[in-house]
This record gives structure tokens, C-alpha cells and sequence, in this order.
């Protein structure tokens, strides 16, 4: 019974906490925005860097 009582007191306390979904959509968005435009300025360094890494451990 006190199972019960307890669950049925956090339904009706996680109801109301929706969370602000907006928010998360313009953070995930905005962060996107970021990768792309950091991937397209610095694109050929880190190619270069990843290729220097690589050629060094495979003894190249």
C-alpha cells in the first residue's frame, strides 16, 4: 500500500515538470551551428593533425 501511496505521489509531482523543450531545441541547434562552423574553418588542420597521428603510429 505505502508502494502504491509513493508512486501515485510522483506521478502527480513529475506532471507538472515538463521541462522547457525550446530551450533544449535552440541549445542543440546553436550547438550544430557550432560544429559546422568550427569543422568548416578548421577543417584542413585537423586533417593534417589526424593524418600526422595516424602516419605515426603505423610507422608511415
Amino acid at each position: 500500500m505505502k508502494l502504491i501511496r509513493w508512486l501515485r505521489a510522483r506521478h502527480d509531482a513529475m506532471r507538472g515538470d515538463r521541462g522547457d523543450v525550446p530551450g533544449w531545441v535552440m541549445v542543440t541547434v546553436m550547438t550544430a551551428i557550432l560544429v559546422v562552423a568550427i569543422l568548416g574553418i578548421f577543417e584542413p588542420q585537423m586533417k593534417d593533425a589526424l593524418s600526422g597521428v595516424i602516419d605515426s603510429v603505423s610507422g608511415n
